[in-house]
């Protein structure tokens, strides 16, 4: 798989999946009205739509969903390759999976985005996560992702799948541009 080089010591790693994965998501994204929801961001006292923390839609299913039966074989070899990178990952966290919680597909309308600094293991609802995965469904100009600690900002590259630690070392947010982008999400948990 064609790799986006990362410094070593941001423990981001990245990937390319095929572009028909992505153009497959992103139509299954569009005709599937009747799932979509406006995104949610989580408090104390659970989930809730917060348009001053994130704006966008959403729609979240089972990793184990048929939509994601060739995307998931792209993003095991994604997991293998940043084992190969990151040893220590695998031996830590050799008994984990990515379809404990749902995979999240979103969609963000131009100047929409995750615009506050977050890490994906904040509290009760999701201590359980041990790394992060996102790809990049589409190409946007300027609709990357700033990781604050690394000070690296990523492309929006379609096809393009990160994977990094889940905790406050990777805050981020995203970049907020003047175009239409989409994503997939989720979650790699201890079992």
């Amino acid at each position: 798989m064609k790799e986006e080089k990362y410094n070593i010591n941001t423990f981001i790693g990245g990937w390319y999946i095929p572009d028909k994965i992505c153009d497959k998501i992103i139509s299954y994204f569009e005709k599937a009205k009747h799932r979509q929801e406006l995104g949610k961001v989580g408090k104390k006292d659970g989930l809730a739509i917060d348009a001053t923390h994130k704006e966008s839609t959403d729609v979240c299913l089972s990793g184990r969903d048929s939509l994601f039966d060739e995307y998931n074989k792209y993003l095991q070899k994604c997991l293998d390759l940043y084992a190969k990178k990151y040893p220590e990952a695998y031996n830590q966290y050799q008994r984990y999976e990515s379809s404990v919680e749902t995979y999240n597909i979103q969609k963000y309308l131009p100047k929409q985005g995750y615009k506050t600094m977050h890490c994906e293991r904040s509290g009760m609802l999701n201590v359980t996560r041990c790394l992060v995965f996102m790809t990049y469904l589409n190409t946007v100009k300027d609709g990357g992702t700033y990781f604050k600690y690394q000070n690296l900002t990523t492309k929006a590259k379609k096809g393009l799948t990160l994977i990094w630690p889940s905790d406050f070392t990777h805050m981020h947010k995203g970049q907020i541009c003047n175009e239409t982008k989409y994503i997939l999400t989720g979650w790699y948990n201890f079992l």
